[in-house]
């Protein structure tokens, strides 16, 4: 088989389906310390900024997992990197369930963190790698694997929550965690061919920028552009079911509206792929980043319990393309061989947005007794994200036949 057969092929495809399937099972780390939240608060009688930390740490680890873990991609292939991540998630969520201090736990969280960074940017770099002219569908299929995951368990551990407590939902993630990832992710043992990677590395460099801005520099601009959209992303998202709990609605119903915007986020990721392979991922970033905006701004004057579902699902539809448009963008200017740990920087900078928003929004909300300077907040942050993008495409289009250094 030739590299020209290998990229698109049906044999990518069926990678992308595995993917996805490890995706849903891998990234349920993240999502798990918000649903347990409130929870969480009452066992150890915590503040909500405090009560928001396990969400920090575990945010902590998956934003330095993306990079750490992109890198052993790069060098050792994806199974070893998700099947010892599997192992590490599976150790995290079993000690917290059983102990007694809350800064072990958030502790274990970073530990927790740090594996499920295997199911998101380093699984979305090995992915981008096995297409080229569907490479922009293949991307946000992969990354919708994140917010199935969060449409999924905060469902699935509602009941295990109204039975037996968060402990009991953290020990049900350890063996599922083993149980779903590693037989998966023998899968995809087979390595992409040097003649393809070089295939994909060719039309990257003829697709290099012509913005003027050194490769290095254009990296940072992204990952701060990320922090930017994902700490405005992180205020719906990681506080809507505490949100919910403040309005007298319960935490069932925030749960549901989490669960919506995430299923929202996956048909808003799929879309942003198509749009991707025809604008580009600058643009296609520029236009989720523009309607994440106005959802937030739609969430200031709505407190009733259906305008909230209502929102929520509007907001899922709004901002679910920007992440995957990262990954894009960096396959679109940088090298093949340097997926992982470029895609897993950029990332990384998304992650790290995710950490401070979530706990910057209940330190916000503890000093005012509302959650309306948070979303304010957020609004702001989403604002340096734009100007950020418009910059970078203002400086020019990416140029036919230039080489772009390393």
């Amino acid at each position: 088989m030739s590299s020209d057969d290998i990229l698109d092929s049906g044999y990518s495809w069926r990678r992308l389906v595995i993917s996805l399937a490890i995706a849903v099972i891998g990234n349920a780390g993240m999502w798990a310390s918000i649903v347990v939240l409130p929870n969480m608060q009452a066992d150890f009688g915590l503040g909500r900024s405090d009560a928001s930390l396990p969400y920090t740490f575990t945010m902590s680890g998956y934003a330095f997992g993306n990079l750490l873990i992109g890198r052993v991609v790069d060098r050792y292939g994806v199974t070893v990197a998700l099947s010892a991540a599997a192992l590490t998630i599976a150790g995290g969520f079993s000690l917290a369930a059983v102990t007694e201090n809350f800064w072990l736990v958030c502790l274990l969280q970073l530990v927790i963190g740090l594996g499920t960074a295997a199911s998101f940017g380093p699984l979305v770099a090995d992915v981008s790698l096995w297409f080229l002219k569907r490479r922009g569908i293949a991307v946000a299929i992969a990354a919708s694997g994140n917010y199935l995951s969060g449409a999924i368990w905060p469902v699935v551990l509602a009941g295990i929550l109204a039975e037996g407590g968060w402990r009991s939902a953290y020990l049900a993630l350890a063996g599922i965690s083993v149980a779903g990832m590693i037989p998966l992710s023998l899968l995809l043992r087979r390595r992409l061919p040097l003649g393809a990677l070089a295939v994909s590395d060719a039309a990257s460099a003829a697709r290099a920028s012509a913005t003027g801005i050194p490769p290095r520099a254009l990296m940072w601009l992204l990952g701060l552009a990320g922090v930017g959209c994902c700490v405005a992303m992180s205020m719906p998202q990681v506080h809507i079911v505490a949100y919910c709990m403040d309005l007298g609605y319960g935490p069932a119903a925030g749960a549901e509206m989490l669960s919506l915007m995430l299923f929202g986020g996956v048909a808003s990721r799929v879309a942003s792929g198509f749009i991707a392979d025809r604008l580009g991922g600058v643009r296609t970033l520029l236009i989720g980043s523009v309607l994440q905006c106005l959802a937030l701004l739609l969430y200031l004057p709505s407190d009733g319990l259906t305008s909230l579902y209502i929102v929520s699902l509007v907001f899922g539809l709004s901002q679910g393309g920007i992440v995957p448009s990262y990954a894009v963008i960096v396959r679109e200017y940088m090298p093949a061989r340097e997926a992982g740990a470029r895609t897993g920087f950029v990332i990384m900078g998304t992650i790290l947005g995710m950490a401070l928003g979530g706990w910057m929004s209940g330190w916000i909300y503890d000093m005012t007794g509302s959650y309306r300077l948070a979303f304010l907040n957020g609004i702001a942050w989403n604002l340096m994200n734009l100007a950020i993008m418009v910059t970078i495409l203002l400086r020019g289009r990416p140029r036919r036949g230039a080489e772009m250094p390393a």
